[in-house]
């Protein structure tokens, strides 16, 4: 049980190690900035990804031995009915209800498609709605337990993790803003671009960062980046797009919300 102090982000795990920590705390930082931004397809897609963390990190537990990243099973449905006879030493939650859960959402992650040719009614507003809760419960009963609190306190400490979810890219018709702008050029502009899904035009980023000079930003911006390989300059098209470096630079060092402390390495990823 907890003394009542707030739980803080880096220990809601217990011994579970950092990066199968992170991906799970990715997969859902992705789950609630999606769905706050309207994007339904990417919310029931890293559904997916949270699953796969979620049902490592109780193997792990069941096993004693945590694996260093998410393992991905050949078949997640029998994978998780296989924890159900761990034994009655591992809590049901653990065995029965959060194994159960995993199925579920993996479900909707796999197939409930895009379109859903047919229907009446396109019901991926509906779908995000029950990923984002779904992804929440199982947090918080992996939290409740690794953590070794009660169920409320697991509770705030998930919504405490939702609710940092105002994007620090604000999309107003054909412009883009980074809401903070205490961030450097540099910042803004990976920022930027690892919202989009496509090269942009170095132009647009000209004007999304507001910089006064575009020649000194194509120096001492777009080229000092490119040299250090975080994106790749397309001189002839006028083009810039971000690169795994950059996206992991990202993911470690930026914050993508505005309404807490910066995020802890390697969280988020950019929605597709």
């Amino acid at each position: 049980m907890t003394d009542g102090s707030p739980l803080e982000r880096q220990n809601l795990f217990g011994t579970v190690p950092l990066g199968l920590r992170n991906s799970l705390l990715r997969a859902f930082d992705a789950i609630a900035r999606n769905f706050v931004q309207s994007r339904w397809e990417p919310s029931e897609l890293n559904g997916g990804k949270l699953c796969e963390a979620a049902y490592s990190i109780i193997r792990g537990y069941v096993d004693g031995s945590y694996p260093s990243k998410p393992i991905k099973p050949p078949d997640m449905v029998g994978a998780c009915r296989a924890l159900e006879s761990s034994g009655n030493h591992i809590p049901r939650s653990f065995r029965i209800q959060v194994p159960r859960a995993i199925v579920a959402l993996y479900e909707i992650r796999n197939n409930r498609g895009v379109g859903h040719a047919g229907a009446d009614v396109d019901p991926n507003h509906g779908d995000a709605l029950v990923v984002l809760a779904m992804a929440k419960w199982i947090v918080a009963e992996l939290i409740r337990i690794l953590h070794q609190t009660d169920t409320d306190a697991a509770r705030q400490a998930v919504e405490s993790l939702a609710t940092r979810n105002i994007p620090i890219v604000w999309t107003v018709g054909r412009m883009k803003r980074v809401l903070e702008p205490s961030l450097q050029m540099k910042e803004r502009m990976l920022l930027l671009l690892y919202t989009e899904t496509k090269p942009v035009q170095e132009a647009d980023l000209v004007q999304w960062v507001e910089h006064s000079n575009p020649s000194v930003f194509r120096r001492d911006v777009i080229r000092a980046t490119h040299k250090a390989r975080l994106v790749e300059y397309d001189k002839k098209m006028g083009t810039v797009e971000i690169s795994p470096r950059g996206i992991a630079y990202v993911d470690d060092h930026l914050p993508m919300t505005i309404t807490g402390a910066p995020k802890t390495p390697a969280k988020g990823r950019r929605a597709r």
